[in-house]
């Protein structure tokens, strides 16, 4: 399941091991397309968090990470950003990156 995060948990979901954050919008036309696929690597891939941030309602985080265009997706390990990339891909270049840092 992908959880929604905003300023009041957005630090405590990063804390620890290996998560990814799609930062989005509602009217984002590949945001759109890549709920799905985000939803698809909550439910098969073990040992990742999968998160997403609503660049229109918690724009503080959007800010603080230099999102400029959306989606963007962060990923973070135990709380360090140790990898950004943007714009809608397929699922298996996303769990590509994603297993680096878990088996890393």
């Amino acid at each position: 399941m992908v959880k929604v995060l905003d300023s009041s948990n957005f630090d405590s979901a990063i804390d620890k091991g290996v998560t990814i954050v799609d930062f989005y919008a509602d009217w984002c036309g590949p945001c759109k397309m890549m709920g799905p696929v985000m939803e698809n690597i909550s439910d098969e891939v073990e040992n990742v968090s999968v998160c997403k941030v609503n660049v229109d309602k918690a724009n503080d985080i959007a800010a603080r990470y230099n999102v400029m265009s959306i989606p963007t997706f962060i990923i973070f390990k135990d709380g360090n950003q140790v990898e950004t990339f943007k714009g809608a891909m397929p699922k298996e270049m996303i769990t590509n990156k994603l297993n680096k840092f878990i088996k890393g």
